[in-house]
């Protein structure tokens, strides 16, 4: 029986990862985040092209991240019992269609529905992807799957984006949107060729929603997450806008770029001090957070302040 059990964990250890499985999943992610993201590098030719303001075409980013919040825990609860796969499945083609939407559509209603509903799409995604992960491999290959299957987040922020502005501004925003849904097609067909499929909870095995939030600290990093991820996104959203106050409207995709890159340093540099300095590591992230957002605000404040003086 020992013999057995040495020869079952010896395989386990020498099995190899789903890597073709796993990306698929980095994949879904990677569409998460530009579909998200991308009309702030677009947002001067968006609002051109609706006919409305900057303002108003900064809210297709706020309508997804609103899809997001809202449906993320109804949706996990009501798919709780399917068919992993399907839900999977269910969410990649929201992406399909509502992107498909906001590429054809003319009218800013129409475009901002899309938009909620591929937030909707991505609440449902990012429930799914670590735990899906998981589930693809041995105990002791959780940590690398989960960060093979969470990697298409800085690419899209370091690559996807960038490059999603540049061709938006070549060849219109329409277009970048338009390659994301034949991305996304792209993805179905893999996902049903090398995702394995797993079967839902049992109702015995699920956790009420009370308990999970009544859990001792669960309540006081929401409330951080959600408080950190509205300012980063009102920052985000209009960097097209404050490039061009600036004078580096012709170069968003270049500081969208130095964005993303910055972004896998400081993924790299986390991930050694985490696991032995989680506390002071989130509050020395939200120190530099907002330095730079204070030093935003000076900085567009002095030069209202020059213009004014000198402009005249």
């Amino acid at each position: 029986m020992e013999k057995e059990l040495a020869l079952t964990e010896q395989d386990a250890a020498t099995e190899p990862l789903p890597i073709s499985a796993l990306l698929a999943l980095a994949m879904t992610g990677f569409i998460c985040i530009i579909t998200e993201t991308l009309p702030a590098g677009l947002l001067p030719q968006m609002a051109a092209g609706l006919n409305i303001s900057n303002a108003l075409a900064g809210q297709t980013v706020t309508a997804y991240a609103l899809g997001s919040l809202i449906a993320a825990i109804p949706l996990t609860i009501a798919t709780q019992s399917w068919r992993r796969r399907n839900v999977l499945l269910l969410a990649i083609a929201g992406f399909l269609i509502f992107n498909s939407i906001t590429a054809l559509s003319a009218n800013y209603w129409l475009t901002l529905t899309a938009r909620f509903l591929a937030g909707v799409a991505a609440g449902l995604s990012w429930s799914l992807l670590a735990g899906y992960a998981r589930r693809m491999v041995a105990i002791h290959q959780q940590g690398k799957a989960m960060a093979i299957a969470m990697v298409g987040t800085p690419i899209a922020l370091s690559l996807g984006l960038p490059l999603g502005t540049w061709l938006g501004g070549v060849l219109g925003w329409r277009s970048a949107f338009a390659v994301i849904s034949a991305l996304t097609l792209v993805l179905v067909v893999w996902v049903l060729a090398k995702v394995p499929d797993y079967p839902g909870q049992s109702r015995h095995e699920r956790m009420p929603l009370l308990k999970v939030l009544t859990t001792p600290g669960v309540r006081p990093v929401l409330s951080v997450v959600i408080a950190w991820m509205l300012a980063h996104n009102i920052l985000y959203t209009y960097i097209a806008r404050f490039c061009s106050s600036a004078g580096l409207g012709s170069q968003v995709d270049v500081v969208l770029l130095v964005f993303g890159l910055s972004a896998l340093l400081a993924i790299a540099v986390i991930g050694r001090l985490i696991d032995h300095h989680l506390r002071s590591s989130v509050l020395v992230s939200l120190a530099v957070f907002a330095l730079v957002s204070l030093g935003f605000m000076g900085f567009r404040t002095f030069q209202r302040h020059i213009s004014s003086r000198y402009f005249v």
